[in-house]
């Protein structure tokens, strides 16, 4: 095997099998049957984005082992230790190394503590208000990468409550924001700020309208929208406008400054797309007419059945 070609999660996996697990297995029989192991969390390798250049930081033969917090207390730290003096370089790849903020990442781990960091809890949400607290980016990075084995189900049974993906009304009162932020930043100011040559105001306004376009597509395809670097690679992989949107957000951000009118163009065929498959959902009536995505964020939190949320203003998460 190539191993320049080798990708993070693959390494992670060939490593844990032939490395960690049979020392496991020997010498910690009572830890396997109740453990979990993979690759997951933060970290391009943990998404599959990684390439030669994320291999400069955070990077090598590592995975993850889950405890359940009373294991953890009774059996880390001599697993660890155990695993500590197994081989660090593994298929050409020198041991992981580990940044500033790497730390923690990988090895033996409480799996409570694991999701706390992510959820704010050791559990997926149970209501509405709950869902709303945690930022999406989290929510991805929790639902990341690849469970080898879960002998106990435990984080496994975690991790498949979240990829439910949030309940409707969470989902509708974030759409409702959305249609309500990219009116307002390229539908409507973009083309104002530019008017006025006030071009730093217009490149602020083209950049939210961006995020939010990219944001509304993960929601159309009930997928979490991911930390802003990984967002645009995984948007093009979404079945949903995916990647015909991304080629038009790349062909906006490559058009020189002055090019105001296909600027806004695409702005406005990107627009049209949303409103369409807003239609096609049902999420929106489809006798609507308008093409401002604006007088759609309403009749979208109008379908909220939570009448607290229903209630909040369309232009607030």
């Amino acid at each position: 095997m190539d191993s320049n070609k080798i990708k993070g999660l693959e390494l992670s996996r060939k490593y844990f099998e032939e490395i960690y697990l049979p020392v496991i297995k020997s010498e910690f029989s009572e830890v396997f049957e109740k453990m979990a192991a993979g690759l997951a969390g933060e970290g391009s390798e943990c998404f599959g984005f990684d390439d030669e250049i994320s291999q400069d930081h955070d990077f090598g033969p590592s995975c993850c082992i889950w405890l359940t917090s009373e294991d953890y207390g009774k059996y880390g730290l001599n697993l660890q230790k155990r695993l500590n003096e197994l081989p660090k370089e593994f298929l050409g790849f020198r041991a992981l190394n580990v940044s500033e903020f790497g730390d923690g990442r990988r090895g033996v781990l409480n799996m409570d503590d694991w999701f706390f960091k992510f959820l704010g809890d050791m559990k997926a949400p149970e209501n509405l208000y709950d869902w709303r607290l945690i930022p999406e980016e989290l929510l991805s990075t929790a639902v990341n990468g690849e469970v080898f084995l879960d002998n106990l189900g435990k984080f496994t049974k975690i991790r498949s409550d979240l990829e439910k993906y949030f309940p409707e009304d969470i989902r509708l009162n974030k759409i409702a924001t959305r249609c309500m932020k990219m009116a307002q930043s390229g539908q409507y100011n973009y083309l104002r700020c530019m008017r006025r040559n006030e071009i730093v105001s217009a490149r602020l306004a083209e950049t939210e309208f961006i995020n939010e376009t990219i944001h509304i597509i993960f929601l159309l395809n009930k997928k979490y929208k991911l930390f802003y670097k990984w967002m645009p690679k995984a948007l093009k992989n979404l079945k949903i406008l995916g990647e015909k949107t991304y080629f038009l957000i790349e062909e906006l951000v490559k058009l020189p400054v002055g090019a105001v009118n296909r600027k806004f163009q695409i702005i406005e065929e990107i627009s049209a797309n949303v409103i369409l498959e807003l239609k096609y959902q049902n999420i929106v009536p489809r006798q609507l007419t308008s093409d401002f995505l604006q007088d759609y964020g309403p009749f979208v939190q109008n379908k909220i059945e939570d009448e607290k949320l229903r209630n909040w203003n369309p232009a607030m998460d």
